[in-house]
């Protein structure tokens, strides 16, 4: 279906304007913004970071390992490295400490077998950060938002009060980007966080801080949430994995920003975390009941999955054009799966692919099924108070007086331009329709779609300004409602990060991990930064 004349105008005049207000920005934010020299954080040099989750767990659970000692491992690494990358936006350290001794207290009374502790306790003293967009009890809860620097949790949210329930510890916080809809995770609160690979790359978001702090060994499992890809980017450009799982599996509640309308199918909370054998672990306790509807303990053939692939989203001239490193990591993928595995693979041009962005875009402005429709972005930005100008705020920005970052502001600016058209709507809503059943018909109950996480690898600070829209290879899939992992595959020749996003059918999660620990064995998985 091919876009009419009068849509690709509004498309192009669309981009433009995109493209100017990044120029602005990124000029401006390089003039005032800090330096940073191309350095990474040191290497690792105790053991115990070097584990997973689960391997943790089971340590500390047969008394090999004390969990004070574990957690005062990680409290060292995060006070040596998160000043660089500033990951972690508020401490919890006393209370993680407390949490720990009375783990080992439990432990030392020795009433439980090894067996009842994982079963109640799976994570029992396992580090954890969750993004700072999530209520955990007495810390803030501000998502980057000036207006609520002063918010602090009284409760935890869902997915965090079962982790915790599970055993887990948290350390504190992560940083994230403005109101949490954005790919770089910067804000008028916390700042900027930096790339381990080379602070002067992005980390991604809006869980970006969570992201960095896993990939520089500062955390070992976190809490992200995704609703074009705020889970997935931040773990490609670090290096880590992380799973977005089918709508309405994980329990979103006690978030800030809540999405409401029709945005409330389109947000997943979800696992990340640097091993991947801690992901369905980590996914069946944060998805409490709704673990039902998923089949993560069916036994998966890999030899005997059906594997599709396409490199790039057929030629959307919004996007970047894909890099070749990372078709080079994909094909090599490919190739081995073919050669190594023996399973059958499958190159794909699906071509409505190509309009990723607008059917993420139309249905992010959808009413719900209750006739609701999501809140605008200008109003959040206020708080649901505060009347809030964008273009007048573009103007104190260019003075250095504005509370808002520029890409809010821009967001703000461009709201008006992508806001709920029924015409657009039905137009886009049967070209989803489309590739959504194009998608489940191919793929099956035994079928994966391996698809680039992003264009490029994770760019320097300010870059996205000018790419506003890259982050729709990782967003169509929201609106297209299907779960996704993403796996790293090593690094460039400079270093960053490699990846790719596998995909399944709705509620076929356990196939994606499966892909994802064999990717893992096969390619590697995390690698540990200042260690190339």
């Amino acid at each position: 279906m091919a876009p009419s004349f009068t849509a690709r105008i509004q498309l192009f005049l669309l981009r433009a304007l995109g493209f100017l207000i990044g120029l602005v920005g990124r000029a401006a934010l390089v003039l005032r913004g800090p330096k940073f020299a191309s350095k990474t954080p040191p290497p690792v040099t105790e053991p115990l970071l070097l584990l997973s989750g689960m391997q943790l767990a089971k340590l500390i659970r047969q008394r090999k390992v004390k969990c004070i000692d574990v957690v005062q491992a990680y409290i060292n690494r995060i006070k040596d490295v998160n000043p660089m990358i500033n990951g972690i936006v508020k401490y919890r350290f006393e209370e993680a400490m407390k949490e720990a001794h009375a783990v080992d207290q439990k432990l030392a009374e020795k009433q439980e077998d090894e067996a009842t502790l994982e079963n109640k306790w799976p994570f029992l003293g396992v580090p954890l950060t969750v993004k700072e967009a999530f209520q955990l009890q007495g810390m803030p809860n501000s998502s980057g938002l000036m207006n609520r620097r002063d918010a602090i949790s009284k409760t935890d949210a869902t997915v965090v009060a079962l982790l915790k329930e599970a055993g887990a510890i948290p350390l504190g916080i992560t940083n994230c980007s403005e109101l949490c809809m954005w790919y770089e995770s910067s804000n008028k609160i916390y700042g900027r966080s930096n790339n381990p690979y080379d602070l002067q790359h992005i980390v991604g978001g809006s869980s970006g801080g969570e992201g960095c702090t896993l990939a520089a060994a500062c955390s070992v499992i976190g809490v992200g949430s995704d609703i074009g890809g705020s889970i997935r980017m931040p773990a490609f450009f670090n290096g880590i994995f992380g799973h977005k799982p089918s709508p309405g599996v994980v329990p979103n509640k006690g978030q800030f920003p809540m999405a409401v309308g029709g945005q409330e199918l389109f947000q997943c909370t979800g696992p990340m975390c640097r091993y991947a054998e801690d992901l369905a672990p980590m996914l069946k306790v944060m998805a409490g009941p709704g673990i039902k509807r998923l089949k993560l303990d069916t036994k998966v053939h890999l030899k005997d999955l059906k594997f599709y692939w396409m490199e790039h989203d057929g030629g959307s001239f919004l996007m970047s054009k894909v890099d070749q490193d990372l078709i080079l990591a994909q094909k090599k993928v490919v190739v081995h799966l073919e050669t190594i595995l023996g399973a059958s693979v499958q190159h794909v041009k699906l071509k409505k692919m190509k309009y990723s962005f607008q059917l993420w875009i139309t249905m992010m402005s959808a009413k719900g099924h209750d006739g609701k429709e999501p809140v605008k972005f200008v109003d959040l930005l206020g708080d649901h108070g505060k009347h809030v100008n964008p273009l007048w705020e573009l103007i104190k920005w260019c003075l250095g007086l504005s509370v808002y970052t520029i890409p809010s502001i821009g967001l703000a600016l461009l709201e008006e331009k992508l806001k709920y058209n029924n015409e657009k709507y039905q137009k886009f809503k049967a070209v989803e329709e489309s590739l959504h059943k194009e998608l489940v018909e191919m793929l099956g109950d035994d079928g994966v779609f391996l698809y680039p996480s992003h264009p490029t690898v994770a760019p320097k600070h300010h870059v996205p300004l000018t790419r506003p829209f890259n982050f729709a290879y990782t967003g169509v899939f929201n609106a297209l409602g299907l779960p996704v992992t993403q796996c790293p595959l090593g690094l460039n020749v400079k270093g960053l990060p490699l990846g790719i996003q596998v995909v399944a059918g709705p509620f076929n999660d356990h196939l994606t991990l499966a892909v994802a620990q064999y990717l893992e064995k096969t390619f590697g998985g995390w690698v540990c930064p200042g260690n190339f």
